[in-house]
């Protein structure tokens, strides 16, 4: 799962909405942070174990593999934030313009305690308005080349978009299917 599943499935909890969210730019330890934070950086790691280790979430990645290979589990991710965006209104009862907007400033309000690659890219995170965004394809489709630009080697994910638009009905459906089995799962851990 890709920003936007990460801190939604966080709940209410501030400081577990920025661990979740600054995880995967923590590298080695963690412990400075506070007891509610490090809860957030482990809750974001078990979400992607269960997420890496789904069936279902398979069945995405294996359509994209043989184009994608290893960028296919990131596609993926981002696949899966388009769905949840755009159906944003059957997860949360606040619009998904005020939940972005008060995730924002969030992270800007708590961005001096955040690792060095957060305050590369909450800027462009903020003014791209990536988490309403990842509703159209447009936002996919921008998110996809910006993080084919930043990849290590050569990933083509910037063409992907192309699979979502070609499969569209068949991530939604894989989509469906995990994310309930995923939101159980994150309940029971919390």
């Amino acid at each position: 799962m890709n920003f936007l599943a990460h801190v939604y499935l966080s709940g209410d909890s501030e400081e577990l909405i920025i661990g979740n969210f600054i995880a995967d730019a923590i590298k080695g330890d963690y412990s400075h942070y506070s007891d509610g934070i490090i809860k957030g950086i482990k809750l974001h790691r078990k979400i992607d174990e269960f997420t890496d280790s789904h069936p279902v979430v398979d069945l995405s990645k294996d359509r994209l593999k043989p184009e994608y290979g290893r960028y296919s589990s990131v596609i993926v991710d981002i696949f899966y934030d388009h769905f949840l965006a755009k159906d944003w209104s059957k997860y949360s009862s606040v619009p998904l313009n005020e939940y972005a907007l008060m995730i924002y400033q969030l992270m800007s309000d708590h961005l001096e305690n955040m690792p060095p690659r957060v305050h590369t890219f909450l800027p462009f995170m903020i003014s791209g308005n990536w988490l309403v965004n990842y509703a159209n394809l447009t936002g996919i489709e921008n998110t996809l080349k910006g993080m084919s630009r930043r990849a290590k080697f050569e990933s083509g994910m910037e063409r992907s978009i192309e699979n979502l638009r070609r499969d569209y009905s068949l991530y939604e459906a894989e989509f469906n299917q995990f994310f309930p089995e995923l939101q159980k799962y994150v309940q029971s851990l919390l």
